[in-house]
C-alpha cells in the first residue's frame, strides 16, 4: 500500500493546504490525514477520484479491513475520505459526498481495567510512603491518594488550584476546599463538579501543603504560584511528570500490572460500585456526561462478583 504522500492528487493536495493555512490544523493531524489520502488514492487507482461512487468506498474499508486495518484507524481514514469531499464536492460538480453513511467496522468495547483493593493498598500504604518527609515524595503520596479518593481525570489533577484564586493574572478553574473536604473540578465540556476527599487524602494533602512552599521558585509565575501541584522547578506539575512517577512508585510497590493515572480513576469507580452500588452518584463524581459511560463499571463489578461466588459457592463450578 505504498503511495508516495507527495504525489497526491491536487485536489487532496488543495485541501491539506486549505486545513492548514485557513483552519491551522496541527502537523500531527495534517499528516495523519495525508496518510488517510494516500490510501483513498492507492485504492482507487486508475479511477478518477470524481467517479468514486459510494459503493466503491465501502469496497476501499473493506479491502483495508481485510488487510488488518483497525476499527479505530477505519474510522479516522473515513473522517479523512468524509471531509475531503465534503469540501471538494461542489467544486469538482459531483452529486454528493460518496462517503456518506458508510461506517466504519465496530470497535469491541474492551472493559477498562482497574487495580484490586488490595493492589491499591499496597500502592498507597508502602512503608517507604508512610514514612516521606521529602517535598517530591509527599507531593506523589498525596497526587495518587487524591486520584483514588475522587477519581479524578488526569488533566483534572494537574488543572488544580491549592485554593480558589482570583487576580489579574490568573483566576482559578479548579481547586481543592480544605474546609469542605471536597475539589472543584472544571471537567469535560465546560462542566464544573464538586467531589469528596477521603480521609486518607486529606492527610496527604495536609503534609503536602505543609512542605509545597518549598518547591516555589523563580521560575514559578501567578498560575504556577496558585498550583496545587508543583514539579521540582516551581512550575505547576504536567501530565507526564505524574505518569512517570506512578510508574515508578508502582514498579516499586512490586505490583504485577502496568499503572497509569487512568487506572486510579477506574478503580475508584469500581471500588465505590462495588461497596455502595449507586451508579448515579458515580455517574456524578466521575463527570460523565452520559450514564452509559458510567455502565460500563457494572461490567467490572459483575466480574468481582463473579470471582467471588466461584470462590465462596459450595457448589461453584462443580458438575451437578
Amino acid at each position: 500500500m505504498a503511495h508516495d504522500p507527495q504525489a497526491l492528487p491536487p485536489p487532496m493536495q488543495a485541501w491539506l493546504a486549505h486545513l492548514e493555512t485557513h483552519r491551522r490544523y496541527s502537523p500531527h493531524t495534517l499528516a495523519g490525514y495525508r496518510r488517510d489520502l494516500a490510501h483513498l488514492a492507492t485504492l482507487a487507482g486508475e479511477r478518477p477520484l470524481e467517479q468514486l461512487s459510494n459503493g466503491h468506498i465501502r469496497q476501499f474499508v473493506a479491502r483495508l479491513h481485510a488487510r488488518d486495518l483497525g476499527p479505530r484507524s477505519l474510522a479516522r481514514a473515513l473522517a479523512a475520505w468524509r471531509g475531503f469531499y465534503q469540501w471538494w464536492a461542489r467544486e469538482a460538480g459531483l452529486p454528493g459526498n460518496p462517503v456518506a453513511g458508510v461506517k466504519a467496522p465496530k470497535a469491541a468495547r474492551g472493559l477498562p481495567k482497574a487495580l484490586s483493593v488490595e493492589q491499591a493498598q499496597a500502592l498507597l500504604e508502602r512503608p517507604v510512603a508512610q514514612a516521606a518527609t521529602e517535598p517530591v515524595a509527599l507531593r506523589d503520596q498525596a497526587m495518587f491518594e487524591l486520584l483514588y479518593s475522587s477519581g479524578l481525570r488526569l488533566s483534572e489533577l494537574t488543572g488544580l488550584d491549592w485554593r480558589y484564586a482570583r487576580s489579574p493574572e490568573h483566576e482559578s478553574s479548579s481547586w481543592l476546599n480544605l474546609d469542605e473536604r471536597e475539589v472543584v473540578v472544571l471537567g469535560k465540556g465546560g462542566k464544573r463538579r464538586s467531589v469528596p476527599v477521603g480521609a486518607a487524602a486529606l492527610a496527604a494533602l495536609q503534609a503536602w501543603l505543609q512542605v509545597r512552599a518549598r518547591l516555589l521558585g523563580p521560575a514559578s509565575g501567578p498560575a504556577d504560584a496558585a498550583a496545587l501541584f508543583l514539579g521540582e522547578r516551581g512550575r505547576r506539575i504536567t501530565p507526564r511528570v505524574v505518569q512517570r512517577q506512578l510508574e515508578k512508585v508502582a514498579l516499586a510497590s512490586g505490583l504485577p500490572v502496568h499503572v497509569h493515572p487512568h487506572v486510579l480513576r477506574h478503580s475508584f469507580a469500581s471500588h465505590v460500585l462495588q461497596s455502595a452500588q449507586d451508579l448515579r452518584a458515580v455517574q456524578e463524581m466521575l463527570g460523565h456526561a452520559n450514564i452509559s459511560t458510567t455502565q460500563v463499571y457494572t461490567r467490572l463489578d459483575f466480574q468481582h462478583l463473579a470471582k467471588v461466588y466461584d470462590q465462596a459457592h459450595p457448589r461453584a463450578g462443580r458438575k451437578s
